[in-house]
């Protein structure tokens, strides 16, 4: 079968869709990723085939307004001021996932939420389209609130948090969605009966997040998509000399989460690495750390590595808290420490700590030297949350995400088994 995967955003929400297409590769289909230009070498060179989608959204990350939006408080409210700076390259977007579709004429599309066109060329198109996600939140469920919204639960008020974040897309961008549906596509300005995937994907552990009772047999709960192809990765001579020299470090690092002053970001965290009596590697990211900093005896600096690799050599990892350094992080065994800046962020931190493989999370208002090491201090010398998260991660390793999620679609029709592709 030809199968279609739109994705846009940052690496974090490309990466996975790369493994599972890779995964449909193996099982005899053609496969199509529409991402962000900036990511054309990286799917390109796996066999994959690509076309274009706007790099301006990741360009839009650097702008000075959107750092102060995801250096801001944590919550939903930095992701809506950020919509609005997205307004002008969404209808570029749209034309070009319609180009895509056009070109590459997909019997099924995959789709992550921020591909808005998608649902709409399915129909376009005639052919299913299948919602997949990282994170929870686009199915209603009474168990627990949006994981957009800074509440852990508001109880019957629940199921509304998701159906009001889940359509917020749609809402916003309404009426640039149905000018191109009559102007490009030829459909009603609107669709007959409400736009509903055929079924969804949501692509993390059951183990970190089970699924609540009350969602349909059309939503499945699959494991993560791990792409694990960077298997020539060794720490070089500096890293090896440092990961040698002492204790196990711990690893600091914010990904593509900028920071507001990096300077005093990367003090900070040495600061706090001295009062726990830790050894660090920090990952300069995006920007959150950074600035002419040295390696010291207690202290290595990196520009970043891969977290398959990486993670394992650490004792403890402090991140941003985004749904693939997370799963990164756990599957590896390793205590975690969120810090979350914004959007699902938060809701990742409350669920590690509700697992109890580590600390409560730090909000960006009580991020400091003294809770910091406050964290990493009980992240590495706390026995029964090491040995949770160890048996966490023997658990995530034992799930095949990909296979899952090929093999229930597979069951519900909506992809063809390999013997009749």
């Amino acid at each position: 079968m030809r199968v279609a995967i739109h994705t846009l955003g940052t690496r974090g929400d490309v990466q996975p869709y790369l493994a599972f297409a890779l995964g449909l590769k193996a099982a005899g289909h053609e496969v199509l990723i529409a991402a962000p230009s900036q990511f054309e070498a990286f799917i390109g060179s796996r066999g994959i085939k690509f076309a274009h989608l706007p790099g301006e959204f990741l360009t839009l990350m650097e702008t000075p307004e959107a750092k102060a939006a995801m250096s801001g408080s944590a919550g939903f409210a930095a992701g809506f001021k950020l919509i609005k700076h997205f307004r002008p390259i969404g209808r570029k977007e749209l034309s070009l996932e319609w180009a895509a579709a056009r070109a590459f004429q997909p019997e099924l599309i995959i789709y992550h939420p921020k591909a808005i066109g998608a649902p709409h060329i399915a129909e376009k198109l005639g052919c299913p389209a299948v919602l997949a996600s990282p994170l929870p939140g686009f199915t209603p469920t009474r168990a627990f609130a949006s994981p957009l919204v800074p509440f852990r639960s508001l109880g019957p008020l629940n199921g509304l948090t998701h159906r009001l974040m889940a359509g917020s897309g749609e809402a916003i961008f309404r009426s640039m969605v149905a000018e191109w549906r009559v102007s490009e596509l030829g459909l009603n300005s609107r669709p007959v009966r409400p736009s509903r995937p055929a079924a969804t994907l949501y692509c993390y552990s059951q183990h970190v997040m089970p699924a609540p009772t009350d969602w349909p047999d059309s939503v499945a709960i699959t494991g993560y998509w791990f792409l694990d192809d960077d298997d020539d990765w060794t720490p070089d001579p500096r890293l090896s000399r440092f990961l040698g020299s002492g204790e196990t470090p711990v690893y600091v690092g914010f990904g593509s989460m900028p920071g507001l002053d990096p300077v005093e970001m990367t003090s900070m965290i040495i600061e706090a690495l001295a009062h726990a009596g830790r050894r660090g590697v920090l990952a300069t990211g995006g920007g959150a750390i950074g600035g002419h900093v040295a390696s010291t005896d207690h202290v290595h600096i990196i520009e970043g590595a891969p977290h398959d690799k990486l993670f394992p050599l650490m004792s403890a990892c402090v991140h941003h808290g985004g749904a693939g350094t997370t799963a990164a992080s756990l599957r590896a065994g390793k205590p975690t420490v969120i810090c979350p800046f914004f959007g699902d962020q938060p809701f990742w931190g409350r669920r590690v700590a509700e697992l109890g493989v580590g600390p409560r999370p730090i909000s960006r208002k009580s991020l400091s030297a003294r809770t910091l090491a406050e964290a990493i201090a009980s992240a590495t010398r706390d026995g029964a949350m090491r040995r949770q998260a160890t048996a966490l991660g023997a658990r995530i390793n034992a799930e095949d995400g990909v296979g899952r999620s090929i093999a229930f679609l597979e069951r519900r029709k909506l992809l063809a088994s390999p013997g009749a592709v």
